[in-house]
């Protein structure tokens, strides 16, 4: 999928984009639709009639809960949404949890029901999300039913960002898609964001990915602190790149369109305690677990005990939505207490401690989140956590080698977490006349891009992590 999807980008695109702008105003959206059910069928050919059921299920909810508010008929417009509710987390659950279930339900009984084995579509975390906010937003009223199917499927099925993200709610974007307007700076904008996106997956988070695949391969019962936090870091700093490299594409590519998608991330690796990383990562997911879940279950207003059951099932949740595993559960929900000792009593004591004890306290338990995060059995997650406090030893030849042969690698990737290139480069464009700023511009995403394409070519090794999400 990985490669169908940069194959579409790249060859399909520019033909996308071309009919796009020649078609008549009202069409625009006709063509994103079928482009996007063509980009999805590229690499999903068999799910393809989920998304349409998806869209179609979605589309006659909205239209029903709308008709039935204006009625004043509240009590079967919440059956609805309650309906509606129970058939996208029902679909989202057969798809994607089945088999963890039963593979629980084995563990735990000695039985041997049969696995249902089903491929995970992808991007089914996302649409699904995408979906619930639009239907529920119809019920508060927040939004107005949308009554044009078309209009309707290409917010679900949008390329940009259905298979990876950022999660649009429909409200950000329901007057863009009915009268959105392009232009030549949105669309060189957009050229720009997409370019910095794919340089970051494929220069930095593809090369820092094989020193983690490298440790990872390692055997924990022997593995030196070292190399532990060699890999440790080099996951840390893939997942990232990976993730906010493809957020960035899809807002540039979204540009390119005539949308603008709101930010995913906000340089979360320099936050000073992980509530303040959690405004800073992902942040389309927090948004909607904050909109959608944890206000709805009470949030704060229920006095303390309460908050922290509502803070519990939130994280727990966050954590099962990344994949059908308990160790996402685990990292939910290490994260979840986390944030719970911060509110309670960490927080306050935190902000009088220099700003370099923050950034370290932060840090480190980020990087031991993503080893919960990056690991999936428990076994391997209790080895690797004793690794990096020395169980095995410190440091060997082998750590040595990887230090040495990655540490520029390492460097550059914890430059480009900062604001350090961004403030580099608008101190140098200031210096020259509007002209030279130009020139440069088009000389480095020119270069960017071309190296991309070259490594892409020469390089087997392309994981996108989120895909599976």
């Amino acid at each position: 999928m990985v490669f169908s999807s940069l194959t579409f980008l790249f060859l399909f695109f520019p033909l996308v984009i071309g009919v796009y702008y020649l078609c008549p105003r009202a069409l625009r959206n006709l063509w994103l639709l079928l482009t996007s059910l063509l980009f999805y069928a590229w690499g999903e050919p068999v799910y393809i009639r989920l998304m349409l059921a998806s869209i179609l299920f979605n589309y006659l909810c909205g239209l029903a809960v709308a008709a039935l508010q204006k009625r004043q008929k509240h009590g079967w417009a919440k059956a609805v949404l309650i309906f509606c509710i129970a058939g996208n987390i029902g679909a989202l659950g057969v798809f994607k949890y089945a088999d963890l279930l039963v593979e629980s339900v084995n563990a735990l009984t000695g039985s041997h029901l049969a696995l249902l084995e089903l491929a995970l579509p992808i991007g089914i975390s996302f649409y699904t999300f995408q979906a619930l906010s639009y239907v529920i937003d119809v019920y508060r009223g927040t939004v107005a039913a949308q009554k044009n199917p078309i209009t309707f499927g290409t917010y679900i099925a949008l390329f940009p960002q259905l298979i990876a993200g950022p999660i649009v709610q429909y409200k950000t974007v329901e007057r863009q898609l009915v009268s959105r307007q392009e232009s030549s700076g949105l669309f060189a904008s957009g050229i720009h964001r997409f370019t910095v996106g794919l340089g970051k997956k494929v220069l930095l988070a593809n090369q820092v990915g094989l020193l983690w695949d490298t440790v990872a391969a390692l055997p924990g019962e022997s593995l030196p602190a070292l190399t532990a936090w060699l890999g440790a870091v080099a996951f840390t700093f893939q997942i990232y790149f990976d993730f906010s490299g493809y957020s960035d594409m899809a807002i540039g590519l979204g540009r390119m369109l005539g949308f603008e998608f709101l930010e995913n991330f906000d340089y979360p690796y320099l936050s000073r305690s992980i509530t303040e990383y959690w405004r800073r990562w992902h942040i389309s997911l927090g948004t909607w677990f904050r909109e959608y879940v944890y206000i709805p279950l009470g949030g704060n207003r229920r006095g303390l005990p309460r908050q922290i059951l509502n803070l519990v099932i939130v994280w727990g949740l966050t954590g099962l939505w990344h994949g059908a595993s308990w160790n996402f559960v685990l990292w939910g929900l290490y994260y979840g207490a986390i944030l719970i000792l911060e509110k309670v009593w960490l927080l306050r004591p935190l902000q009088k401690a220099p700003g370099w004890v923050q950034h370290l306290y932060s840090l480190l338990l980020i990087v031991l989140g993503w080893v919960l995060f990056a690991l999936t059995d428990f076994g391997t997650i209790g080895q690797y956590l004793a690794a990096l406090f020395g169980a095995h030893g410190a440091a060997d030849t082998q750590s040595l080698y990887l230090l040495v042969t990655n540490l520029l690698l390492l460097a550059i990737a914890a430059v480009a977490c900062t604001r350090l290139p961004a403030r580099l480069a608008a101190g140098l464009l200031r210096r020259l006349t509007l002209a030279g700023q130009t020139a440069v511009r088009c000389l480095f995403y020119a270069g960017v891009l071309l190296l991309c394409i070259a490594f892409l070519v020469g390089d087997s090794y392309n994981p996108f992590l989120y895909f599976r999400f």
